[in-house]
């Protein structure tokens, strides 16, 4: 998927968790091989070419696109699976992937756990007995310093922004790159929604802020591009 994934896990290692380690790695190869649009085999490139049919592709990827329907009712069409014309529902797979992979070792009994995807995280539990997790959130006009701090128990953090690939968010409406934020981060519960969010709010750009506003469990943190930032009103990191 064009990025880096990691496991941290607190819990102490057991068969079962080993067993389930191996099973989330080979799970996002396996997500990679379908979904990646670096790979011009993958069933989701050859669906977008008109190659194959979505009843021949593996039943993920229909699980994949229903999802990013109902993330482009939910967002009055900011989020796509086809920004730009061409089908590309990388906006929600990357945060589905790390949240089934931390689902994996949360039923293999590791419960204090952080899947990384690049930069995107779902957390579980505890950094350390009666310790949250803290995570670091890059400032995307500072180089080497922090944005905010995200703290807490059981939370998917997500950010999009222009600091690592550039300009590479579409505003689904107009087919052209998202330039009205430098970076946004949502914290919600779930990875899947949360990433889907942080895109579609992205593209929104200033309009973002009372979208956000409107969803029940989710919060964010948005910087400009003149460094300005913004938050909702129940960000409290």
């Amino acid at each position: 998927m064009g990025t880096v994934f990691s496991f941290d896990i607190r819990d102490r290692p057991t068969p079962a968790i080993r067993r389930a380690l191996d099973d989330a790695v080979r799970g996002l190869h396996h997500v990679d091989a379908v979904f990646s649009t670096y790979r011009p085999d993958s069933a989701i490139s050859r669906l977008g070419r008109g190659e194959s049919g979505l009843t021949t592709c593996p039943a993920e990827v229909r699980e994949v696109l229903d999802l990013c329907g109902d993330v482009s009712r939910v967002s009055r069409g900011w989020f796509s699976a086809t920004p730009g014309g061409v089908l590309d529902p990388s906006g929600l797979v990357k945060g589905w992937a790390v949240e089934a992979a931390s689902q994996l070792l949360y039923e293999s009994g590791a419960h204090n756990t952080c899947v990384n995807g690049g930069g995107d995280l779902q957390l579980r539990g505890e950094a350390a007995p009666g310790a949250p997790w803290r995570v670091g959130v890059a400032h995307p006009l500072r180089r080497g310093a922090l944005a905010t701090v995200v703290t807490g128990r059981d939370l998917a953090v997500a950010t999009s922004g222009t600091a690592e690939r550039g300009a590479h968010i579409l505003d689904p409406h107009t087919g052209t790159p998202a330039l009205g934020l430098a970076s946004i981060t949502v914290v919600g519960q779930a990875l899947t929604l949360t990433d889907a969010f942080a895109t579609a709010a992205f593209a929104m750009g200033g309009g973002a802020r009372g979208w956000l506003e409107s969803l029940d469990g989710y919060e964010a943190l948005a910087v400009r591009p003149d460094g300005r930032e913004w938050r909702t009103s129940g960000f409290g990191w």
